[in-house]
């Protein structure tokens, strides 16, 4: 999916105040509350901790630290002279 339809379906959803039903997404989450989508969980909340960010994609908090990590690791290595 293109990032212009992504913004279409969450807008639709935004719209019609319905959850996501396409859980091939890659921003599906299972968290009706944020109709099961990450990119409208960020525009209702804005930043989140890693709590509230482990809540909604139901897995531990340990496990998003441990992806956080990885994720900065990775960042950090393309950062010359870091």
């Amino acid at each position: 999916m293109k990032i212009e339809e992504l913004r279409e379906c969450m807008q639709a959803c935004l719209k019609h105040k319905v959850a996501c039903p396409n859980g091939d997404c890659r921003q599906w989450m299972e968290y009706e509350d944020d109709f099961n989508c990450a990119l409208i969980s960020v525009e209702l909340n804005g930043k989140q901790t890693l709590r509230e960010v482990s809540k909604r994609f139901g897995v531990s908090f340990v496990r998003i630290k441990q992806i956080q990590d990885a994720a900065v690791k990775k960042l950090l290595k393309r950062i010359p002279d870091a």
